[in-house]
C-alpha cells in the first residue's frame, strides 16, 4: 500500500494546491467609515501608501484644511 506525497496544508487533495474561493463579506461586516472621523492614518491609507510620520502630518493638515471631504477625493 503505497500512499501518495501531499502538499502540507492539503490533506486528501494528492499534492494539488487548491485555495477555495472566499465568499464575499457579510453586509453586516460592511460599513461606511461615517460612524467614526476619518483620523490622518486613515487619509494616508486610503491613498495607497502605508504611513509614516511626514505622511501623517500631511494628512493631518490636509483634514484640518478641508475636513472629512478630504477622503472625498479617493472614494467614489
Amino acid at each position: 500500500m503505497s500512499e501518495t506525497p501531499e502538499t502540507p496544508g492539503t490533506p486528501g487533495e494528492g499534492g494539488r494546491n487548491e485555495t477555495p474561493q472566499d465568499p464575499p463579506t457579510p453586509d453586516g461586516l460592511l460599513h461606511s467609515g461615517g460612524d467614526r472621523p476619518v483620523d490622518p492614518e486613515d487619509l494616508v491609507r486610503l491613498s495607497g501608501r502605508e504611513p509614516t510620520p511626514e505622511l501623517i502630518e500631511e494628512a493631518r493638515r490636509t483634514l484640518e484644511r478641508e475636513g472629512p471631504a478630504a477622503v472625498e477625493r479617493y472614494l467614489p
